[in-house]
């Protein structure tokens, strides 16, 4: 419930601001969507809460003891000082558009009495960004006027969004994408049965540091996708072979998920080819990374022939390596 992995520099900040007594009552936890924001906010609320009850314990990070007396109340969902506010799911199985300012408001119940167990609450709000106009309003009340030992934690991808003064009324942390390796541990941890490394490098390719994002594309074999983009990278594919290859491969009607996976993961890939090169070769990956863009952002909107655009875009590939050869 509150796994998360990486973040130990945040971590320390949030610990250290509790330990030494200036423990802002709102943080930002700020960064790019599916990197774990929501983990790590469950995850300090635990050790916060966990810290305040006590008994007190030796741990790193945010880890708590599983049989603490608050972490077995965390897990079982019942901690009288914690609440937690995200969009709400519909009886169809949808989740709410945003979160409702009712839903800010059943917070007073909260704060109409003392906390039970220390003499602190804890917020989380996934997301910030998911607020309506009327809960943001409600929210910056609260955040002006903060009940007593009250902690919010508001997760957002896209902080600027916030409202003006509710940013100003909290502390922001920042969250950044993470390195290959914890990419691999959290992939390991929720695809114990991917075997295929080949596949876990696209996934880790797809979610350039994201998790949530890599796991979104977990059993679409997006391996052999990769590995026919690399190989049209470094042959230019002169006899047009995979370029076919991935056009037919994508175009059926059963393949749209691997379809959109390679529209989003092409100018990605062409962007990390770039990377590598200077002068000429990379003015032309420039260039080859914008027409893929745009391609790719049309693509379904305009609902383009999947065979055509997965051509086109694996050509800007093969223009790439003419130029890197050339030079």
């Amino acid at each position: 419930m509150t796994s998360y992995f990486g973040q130990d520099e945040q971590a320390r900040t949030l610990l250290d601001a509790a330990a030494g007594g200036r423990m802002h009552h709102g943080w930002i936890l700020a960064g790019p969507k599916g990197i774990g924001k929501a983990a790590f906010a469950r995850a300090a609320a635990l050790r916060l809460l966990a810290d305040a009850a006590g008994p007190s314990f030796q741990s790193s990070g945010l880890d708590v003891p599983e049989d603490h007396r608050i972490a077995r109340l965390f897990a079982s969902g019942a901690h009288p000082d914690y609440a937690e506010l995200e969009r709400l799911e519909k009886d169809n199985g949808d989740y709410a558009r945003n979160i409702s300012v009712d839903q800010v408001r059943g917070l007073q119940r909260l704060f109409s009495n003392v906390p039970s167990f220390s003499d602190r609450r804890v917020i989380v709000i996934d997301s910030a960004d998911d607020l309506e106009r009327g809960a943001a309003n409600a929210l910056l009340k609260n955040l002006e006027e903060p009940p007593a030992g009250t902690i919010f934690l508001l997760v957002s991808h896209a902080p600027a969004r916030l409202l003006p003064t509710i940013r100003s009324r909290c502390r922001l942390l920042r969250f950044s994408p993470l390195p290959d390796d914890q990419m691999r541990q959290v992939l390991r941890q929720n695809l114990p049965d991917l075997a295929d490394d080949g596949e876990m490098e696209a996934l880790i390719a797809m979610g350039q540091g994201s998790p949530g994002r890599a796991l979104e594309f977990a059993g679409l074999g997006l391996a052999q996708v990769e590995s026919l983009m690399r190989e049209i990278l470094t042959t230019g594919d002169l006899d047009n072979s995979r370029r076919l290859m991935l056009a037919k491969m994508l175009s059926p009607k059963a393949a749209r998920p691997r379809y959109e996976a390679l529209l989003e993961r092409g100018p990605a890939f062409i962007a990390a080819a770039a990377r590598a090169r200077e002068g000429r070769p990379l003015a032309t990956a420039v260039d080859a990374w914008e027409q893929a863009r745009s391609l790719a952002a049309g693509a379904v909107i305009l609902s383009l022939d999947p065979s055509s655009v997965v051509f086109e875009l694996c050509s800007l590939i093969a223009g790439m390596a003419d130029v890197r050869e050339a030079a």
